[in-house]
């Protein structure tokens, strides 16, 4: 990332409360800004894509898109929804935002946290979120609080999910016709979600390349998450198919979708004469596999809600033309979630300040993006499960955790894997080890030490005693909570 040049914009940019400055980076450069669009699917694994093997599923979109990008084969997610998304708008684990779970108030993203939008909207750009936000459903946790300018987007963890406290959705809500939040108010739509968030999306896009206004397009769907709600004829396909049931054809049904959505996006680019400067990072998933596991998981042990690979790693794809990022071209560097944060910043030319650099612990990808045999030196990702009762801090350290380095995971700091002679993690060879165990459990208890002043949802007492999303909603369109949302009130304390 680039300093600033000049030492009087450094003396008045460094008092900016935002925390951030821009680099006087020239007008050629300042043209130069790409487009920036990122599509994450829910609850796939690294398994659920043709390109990467699966035998059943097609992906037509992103396997060709595989051929036109880079592709990070050993990039890491976290093992559940919320704390993934934590650490990719703040560059730093979900646990030092505050998020430990997806409910119960502890998925609620730190307000003390400056966020990816934030940092780009300083840059210049304009921001829009089509999907899934899972960090807050409250005024001030909400994404139009958080540096989105657009918003378009379901409550909670899911469409229709609720859930005691603060998370959930609008009453009877479906993945059908749903109702959504756009930019203050509810709309009841027509359509199926997957197509809705891409329209939109696109439609957005549009009015954004107009303008000639750099854009930041996320785009987190609540697809392939379940329950596994969609039309008959987007899984027909799939029925009858040997080892694939009801729901796991629907699941890929769902997948297939967001397949076409995604090819339908990079059409438009194409046709709008924009895909040569727009950066299109597709996140394969935001932890591990589900319903796709008994077809086909990568080889790796386990899936979503899980320390082990198959719980964290996702593949990752880059293409930027007019940045150098080679096509086709594969890195197995060490990568993860919290890394986008800082490579998005010094593509965009954004300076951080102090305060800002200490939040952020991921790194540029910037070097790989360009040359993917480039140096990277080693690194200690830490996945956690979280999700402990409440009060149970402590006695989960070493519950549904583990750290690694590009070699080896120790997991629940009794089981250590080579990773390069064992990706499937069969054999525990803590034993024959004892110096990178050593090295591991030193570097975990020091993590554990520095998350904890940072754990601020633990003891939340101020917990809504329905759902924000529902009493918007009732406020809105009239009614008042079902019996349903009555047992699942919160007490007041």
């Amino acid at each position: 990332m680039r300093p600033l040049k000049h030492p009087c914009l450094h003396l008045a940019f460094s008092l900016l409360i935002t925390a951030l400055t821009l680099a006087p980076i020239g007008a050629q450069a300042e043209a130069a800004k790409p487009n920036i669009i990122f599509v994450m699917p829910d609850d796939a694994g690294y398994g659920d894509y043709a390109c990467l093997g699966n035998p059943i599923l097609h992906t037509p979109s992103v396997d060709a898109f595989k051929r036109q990008s880079l592709l990070l084969t050993q990039f890491h997610v976290s093992p559940t929804c919320s704390p993934t998304r934590s650490a990719l708008m703040s560059g730093r684990h979900e646990f030092k935002n505050g998020v430990t779970h997806t409910i119960l108030e502890r998925e609620r993203m730190s307000l003390k946290t400056f966020t990816l939008p934030q940092m780009l909207k300083s840059t210049g750009y304009t921001t829009g979120i089509f999907g899934k936000w899972h960090l807050g459903d409250e005024e001030a946790y909400r994404p139009e609080s958080r540096g989105f300018d657009e918003v378009y987007i379901h409550g909670g963890g899911g469409i229709g999910q609720t859930y005691p406290g603060s998370c959930g959705d609008a009453p009877g809500n479906t993945n059908i016709d749903p109702v959504l939040w756009h930019n203050g108010t509810f709309e009841k739509t027509k359509g199926y979600c997957t197509d809705l968030f891409f329209e939109e999306a696109i439609k957005w896009i549009d009015v954004k390349r107009g303008a000639k206004q750099p854009f930041f397009a996320y785009i987190p769907l609540n697809a392939a998450h379940a329950p596994h709600v969609v039309p008959s004829e987007f899984y027909q396909q799939y029925l009858g198919i040997p080892k694939v049931n009801n729901d796991t054809a629907k699941f890929f049904g769902m997948m297939e979708n967001v397949d076409t959505n995604f090819g339908k996006l990079l059409a438009k680019l194409k046709e709008w004469g924009i895909e040569d400067n727009t950066l299109v990072i597709y996140l394969g998933t935001d932890n591990g596999g589900t319903a796709g596991r008994s077809i086909f998981n990568a080889g790796m042990r386990d899936g979503k809600g899980s320390p082990y690979q198959g719980g964290t790693r996702a593949p990752c794809f880059f293409r930027w033309p007019a940045g150098g990022i080679p096509a086709g071209a594969e890195s197995d560097a060490l990568s993860a979630h919290l890394d986008l944060f800082p490579t998005l910043a010094e593509i965009t030319g954004a300076t951080l300040n102090a305060e800002i650099q200490r939040q952020v612990e991921g790194r540029s990808l910037l070097p790989l993006l360009k040359n993917p045999k480039t140096e990277w030196s080693d690194r200690m990702l830490v996945h956690h499960v979280g999700r402990w009762s409440k009060g149970k801090t402590e006695e989960s350290k070493h519950r549904n955790c583990a750290i690694q380095n590009s070699r080896f995971t120790l997991v629940n700091n009794k089981e250590l894997y080579d990773l390069k002679a064992d990706p499937g993690e069969t054999t525990n060879v803590l034993e024959q080890h004892p110096e990178e165990v050593k090295k591991l459990r030193d570097a975990y208890d020091k993590w554990w030490a520095d998350v904890q002043p940072l754990l601020v949802n633990e003891n939340e007492t101020k917990i809504p005693r329905i759902n924000p999303f529902k009493e918007l909603y009732y406020k809105q369109f009239g009614g008042s909570p079902t019996p349903d949302d009555l047992k699942r009130m919160v007490p007041l304390p």
